[in-house]
């Protein structure tokens, strides 16, 4: 049947009449219409952590619902899920006395934390500072700011220029990042802005060394410092905000996907101290900026319903616990004569690569391969030349396992595509 939904980063074409419909969750399982299950390796995208089919972050929605569905929190306004999910959130902080603004999702988080990092050089007196500073293969969202400041050329062209006070450089050189905050002028770039690991380009761990270097780097110009933890927050590194395993304080933070485990949507910005002080602290500051749904209180009851459930059941932790196990399991498949890399080691997450030549002989190698390890039960995210790996924190050993043989036999079945 022909469809009126668009979907995003589809090719409308081809899915117009063949959708995969979805009906239901449990764990790390989906159901389709016709009840056949899935494991569900990719938690949808990257933000199931605590699984799917959880009652009590549902109730605790619905029973805020029942209170006070929705309130903006612009001017004195705000609700106490609001205020206790800020408080919450400011407390798990990597840095001190930590302010939160909230969002609606992750693009949201991006444009927020760069117009801040912007507006806050401006009130210092450094009204120039604008230019920001992203990463190759990097991925911010599809908001203007994180359209423009991409680091995956495709998510870039075709729009036209958006940020034109914005580059991009080497995602795993902190010479490469020096060296572009001397060729734009010091005086000039207002942050820098990194994922711990990225993620939709590639899943591409940080060098030992790179994240303590570019955060060295931005102190010596005065470069505000911010982690998109989007991805990498809320466990899937094994800390709250991912970028704790290096030891290091952004100056912000921004997060989403699993603060609600994608319950209900919801992002936002963890703010330095430091940098919230003029705002908080010298009458007149104000920040013209935020969105309608910024501390809906439904969405924050969730989100809290979520942390506890993380903290509860030690969940948060399970990335950093899991991640030998899922390497171990998918490392294997290095071998096979179709694959480039396997890379895994840092966090729950990993991304299987495929050899250069094949896509010269099938261009739809990836996709391809995501559908054929579809049917052997097992849900895969499509990247450029990768499959992405980033299961539920509630997997087990066996269902790591499952994830591997369904790659091993899928391989195996493009093999003999790919050579016919």
């Amino acid at each position: 049947m022909d469809t009126a939904l668009w979907h995003p980063f589809s090719d409308m074409a081809v899915v117009r009449e063949d959708e995969f419909v979805l009906e239901r969750g449990e764990d790390v399982w989906v159901y389709d219409a016709a009840g056949n299950r899935y494991l569900d390796a990719t938690a949808s995208l990257w933000y199931a952590n605590a699984g799917h089919g959880r009652a009590e972050i549902a109730e605790a929605a619905a029973e805020q619902m029942r209170k006070l569905a929705g309130y903006s929190i612009f001017g004195d306004f705000t609700n106490e899920p609001a205020r206790a999910l800020a408080g919450r959130l400011a407390g798990l902080a990597p840095m001190p006395d930590a302010k939160v603004f909230l969002t609606t999702g992750g693009g949201e988080a991006i444009d927020s934390a760069v117009k801040i990092a912007r507006r806050y050089h401006v009130v210092q007196g450094q009204p120039e500072r604008v230019h920001v500073i992203s990463r190759t293969n990097s991925y911010h969202g599809t908001n203007g700011i994180g359209t423009g400041v991409a680091g995956i050329e495709a998510n870039r062209t075709g729009f036209g220029e958006i940020l034109p006070s914005s580059s991009r450089v080497a995602y795993d050189s902190v010479d490469a990042l020096r060296d572009e905050i001397r060729r734009v002028g010091p005086e000039r770039v207002a942050a820098f802005l990194f994922e711990p690991v990225i993620g939709a380009g590639g899943v591409l761990a940080p060098p030992e060394g790179y994240v303590q270097g570019v955060v060295d780097v931005c102190r010596e110009y005065d470069v505000l410092v911010i982690a998109d933890a989007v991805i990498c927050g809320f466990g899937r590194l094994g800390t709250w905000f991912g970028v704790e395993r290096w030891g290091v304080q952004p100056d912000l933070i921004t997060f989403a996907k699993g603060v609600t485990s994608g319950y209900l949507p919801l992002g936002g910005v963890v703010v330095h101290g430091r940098v919230a002080e003029p705002f908080w602290d010298r009458p007149g500051t104000t920040l013209r900026h935020g969105a309608t749904y910024s501390g809906h209180p439904a969405c924050c009851a969730a989100a809290l319903a979520n942390i506890d459930i993380l903290e509860r059941d030690n969940l948060f932790q399970r990335g950093q616990l899991l991640e030998g196990e899922l390497a171990a399991a998918l490392q294997p498949l290095a071998a096979h004569p179709l694959v480039r890399e396997v890379r895994a080691g840092v966090g729950l997450l990993a991304a299987v690569e495929l050899q250069p030549d094949l896509f010269e002989r099938l261009p739809s190698a990836v996709s391809d391969l995501s559908l054929l390890i579809r049917q052997r039960g097992v849900l895969t995210r499509t990247l450029a030349k990768a499959l992405a790996v980033s299961p539920p924190l509630t997997i087990r050993r066996p269902e790591i396992s499952e994830i591997a043989q369904a790659f091993a036999a899928g391989l195996d079945e493009l093999e003999l595509k790919a050579g016919s």
